[in-house]
């Protein structure tokens, strides 16, 4: 018992990241005003409560089809689903937990966002309207904004010289856990694929 709650533990984050991100995300529909006009500020005028809604990929991105969001999701599911079984076969071989709670933050965000996109067409009704069907075509909730910077850059720079640039991106929780996943396994990489490291360990665990 205790040897399958060390390698089922990695997802107790997982499931937490869902909590909190659904929370917040139900939080701020059901209390906050959509768009500009119920923006909140938290320090100033740059990190602020803003609730959006995100159609597409990350960073508002979309596909051209009325039918790219639906396959979209259905990636996401399957990348999850790919993710899920890696880290449990790796939690079993008992590779460095540090890899295994990042991959466990990733598996938690973007369960959180396909979340939005499964279920919040219907139950927030937030389904573009020509949408085919308003499952897996939910929006994803964001809320978090970050106004960093806008303005135009020098002529002189190379590739955005002349060009207009806002750097005001706005996300969620789920985004924050995916986000720091990676950035800890781009980090820390060669530490968490130490194959001696990580033989050692497959010899414990055996």
């Amino acid at each position: 018992m205790a040897a399958q709650f060390k390698h089922y533990k990695y997802f107790l984050l997982t499931l937490a990241v869902i909590a909190i991100d659904q929370t917040v995300k139900l939080l701020v529909h059901f209390k906050m005003v959509f768009g500009q006009i119920g923006e909140i500020k938290v320090f100033g005028d740059w990190f602020k409560l803003h609730y959006i809604l995100n159609e597409g990929m990350a960073f508002g991105l979309q596909f051209g089809s009325e039918w790219g969001k639906l396959g979209l999701t259905i990636f996401r599911m399957v990348a999850m689903t790919f993710i899920a079984v890696y880290l449990y076969k790796l939690a079993k071989k008992n590779y460095n937990s540090g890899l295994l709670w990042s991959m466990a933050l990733i598996l938690g965000g973007a369960m959180g966002n396909v979340i939005d996109s499964i279920f919040y067409g219907v139950y927030l009704n937030n389904a573009p309207y020509d949408a085919v069907t308003p499952w897996f075509h939910g929006k994803v909730v964001d809320m978090f904004y970050l106004d960093v910077w806008e303005g135009y850059i020098a002529d002189w720079v190379p590739f955005w010289g002349g060009k207009y640039i806002a750097l005001w991106p706005i996300f969620n929780v789920a985004d924050v856990c995916i986000f720091l996943g990676v950035a800890i396994l781009l980090i820390f990489h060669r530490k968490f694929f130490s194959r001696q490291a990580n033989v050692q360990n497959e010899v414990i665990a055996d």
